[in-house]
């Protein structure tokens, strides 16, 4: 427990640095800023590795499923980069969350910030419940594998709608118990008019984001449940792949709509990480394998889409 207290303690000290130091005031993210931002978390989940190694070599993290150090190092760089890959549908979603409340620029960071504090309790719940399902019910593989198969299959024949936020259940819902005003009061969630406490498109697209998360968290637990079943695991490569996603936002939201071949990216990997889950009890991928396949599946899918955006334009 002391490595999990440690490893909690320092990324609460970097989201308090992150908003009362590097983002006190509210600014606009600039492309610049996003992309160093982008690079620095990338780097430092990446090098968080060694200290995965480290971990595992020298017995001091309960090793529950008596991972050698490589094989857990593996392992969690696998599970970052399902992790990662699978939070491009959500940029997508909190683009246009954004842009249906008019959160204006300089606010969408500290959004976002509040937003992962809330994500980061939702999926140490969901990866808690996740692992002991998956430790005390061995079918449960089978369920979830199933599961990431039909998630894949649904989005490889689904029409891509529109996402309205204001017409969701979600926003009914809020608008029953907290009254809401349309005017914003510079970074605030709240505002009071007359004698109320109206919530104001912050706290509204906040909610909304929180829950979205949720619903793509359904897909992404059970991914890197694939991977491994190892709670430590688990948790670091879903926590250092939300903290990159704020950054990944401002770098990527603009360009989303560009790499539009990365939807078949995913469904690769859905269906390849279900096929895992539904043969855990009769085959054993490799590690580099599984590392592989993501690996490339991505990078088709960023190389596809930019060479389809060089043949539109020439």
């Amino acid at each position: 427990m002391l490595v999990w207290g440690i490893f909690i303690a320092v990324i609460l000290i970097f989201l308090a640095l992150d908003l009362g130091v590097f983002n006190r005031t509210p600014h606009i993210i600039s492309t610049k800023e996003a992309t160093k931002w982008t690079a620095i978390w990338v780097t430092i989940s990446l090098l968080f590795s060694g200290v995965i190694y480290w971990l595992y070599s020298t017995s001091i993290i309960d090793n529950v499923d008596n991972l050698t150090p490589a094989n857990a190092t593996l392992k969690y760089i696998t599970g970052y980069l399902i992790e990662l890959s699978l939070s491009i549908d959500n940029i997508f979603v909190i683009a246009v969350i954004f842009t249906s409340f008019k959160i204006p620029l300089k606010y969408q960071h500290r959004v976002l910030f509040w937003g992962i504090l809330g994500a980061i309790v939702f999926r140490a719940l969901m990866i808690f419940f996740g692992v002991i399902l998956i430790k005390k019910f061995s079918f449960t593989t089978y369920v979830f594998g199933a599961f990431l198969i039909f998630t894949a299959y649904r989005m490889l024949v689904s029409k891509d709608e529109e996402f309205h936020p204001k017409k969701s259940f979600i926003y009914r819902q809020i608008r029953k118990f907290v009254p809401i005003t349309s005017h914003m009061n510079g970074e605030h969630f709240f505002v009071k008019m007359r004698h109320i406490k109206a919530a104001t498109p912050l706290f509204i697209a906040l909610i909304i984001i929180e829950f979205t998360d949720i619903l793509f968290a359904l897909d992404s637990i059970p991914a890197i449940l694939a991977i491994t079943s190892d709670p430590f695991l688990v948790f670091t490569s879903n926590i250092f792949a939300i903290l990159g996603l704020r950054s990944m936002y401002f770098f990527l939201s603009n360009m989303l709509a560009k790499f539009h071949y990365l939807k078949y990216s995913l469904i690769v990997i859905l269906t390849f990480v279900g096929i895992k889950l539904l043969l855990a009890h009769h085959y054993k991928f490799p590690e580099w394998f599984s590392l592989t396949v993501i690996a490339i599946s991505l990078s088709a899918g960023v190389i596809v889409s930019l060479r389809s955006i060089n043949k539109n334009k020439a």
